[in-house]
């Protein structure tokens, strides 16, 4: 049965609206208005449109971000996606590990980013489960009241390359250059990091499991369910993408079935600054990469989706 690990109240969370400008050379943001609840959020996230994907100014719901998370593990490197079920727009897709930008760290959303690593991406050996440190500073270890994290041994993430295009909250230049779409369906600011997750060199048996938070009876609620670890990797071959997809178990990679597969918009088509589709199913996906399906994964009996 799924494992409850923590209860919050969504009340606690506010963020705020973004007045956006971009040229072609770079895009600012700077927050607006006066702080919105999680649900005076969602009620803001709604279809815009844009003229010039190049060149525009324009007033966006909430700020996102996602982590485009490498791992390296026993000799190749991994993406690591998340399986989201999408209440508000009523599908299941593959996503980068992403959340919402809350008022008090728009300045500052690689702090965001970090802690959202830290909450959905779970990593669990033998001897108990990882923490993790970025640079100087500790990640936080959300779920220390109901599992048990090792002491001597802990991951560590490190920036990969930035986007060519800089990014700015107000005056202030994001120092590690996420990439950066306004999505359009959802009227929302995107900031995508690029980081690698470094395990320590003793891990030899290694398990990935998902948590995420629902809304039940005004709580958020945060589920652990061995039944469905819901983290799957996307091997790189010489860092780019392949189109297999697999779970990590106790050390053993398992072919995932693609079936039915639809990737969330941070895989779509970006044109300037823009991405104007919700999700992209995963054949077409991989037909804008050039890549050929894997046979064997199609052949597993189990259904991913």
């Amino acid at each position: 049965m799924p494992r409850t690990l923590t209860h919050k109240d969504p009340s606690c969370f506010k963020t705020l609206q973004l007045f956006v400008e971009a040229t072609p050379d770079g895009l600012c943001y700077q927050g607006l208005g006066r702080p919105l609840s999680f649900a005076q959020m969602l009620e803001k996230r709604r279809p815009v449109k844009v003229a010039d994907s190049q060149r525009f100014a324009v007033e966006l719901a909430n700020l996102g971000v996602s982590v485009r998370l490498t791992l390296s593990w026993q000799g190749r490197d991994y993406w690591i996606l998340v399986r989201q079920r999408r209440a508000d727009r009523g599908d299941v897709v593959l996503k980068l590990i992403s959340g919402y930008v809350p008022a008090h760290e728009l300045n500052l959303p690689l702090l965001t980013a970090i802690q959202e690593v830290a909450e959905e991406c779970l990593l669990e050996t033998p001897e108990g489960w990882l923490g993790g440190r970025f640079g100087d500073t500790w990640l936080p270890t959300p779920y220390q009241a109901s599992l048990r994290y090792r002491e001597t041994a802990h991951f560590r993430l490190s920036p990969l390359s930035g986007a060519a295009r800089p990014v700015q909250c107000g005056n202030l230049k994001l120092l590690e250059r996420p990439r950066a779409y306004v999505h359009l369906p959802t009227a929302s600011l995107q900031l995508v990091y690029d980081l690698h997750l470094q395990l320590p060199k003793e891990i030899k048996q290694l398990s990935l499991l998902h948590v995420d938070e629902h809304l039940e009876d005004g709580q958020l609620v945060a589920r652990l369910n061995r039944t469905r670890p819901d983290l799957f990797l996307l091997p790189l071959q010489q860092g780019h993408p392949t189109a297999e997809l697999l779970t990590l178990k106790h050390g053993q990679l398992l072919p995932a079935s693609t079936r039915g597969l639809w990737l969330a918009e941070s895989f779509a088509p970006q044109d300037g600054w823009l991405v104007r589709e919700e999700r992209i199913r995963w054949k077409d996906w991989l037909s804008q990469q050039h890549l050929q399906p894997q046979p064997q994964a199609q052949k597993n009996s189990g259904r991913t989706f």
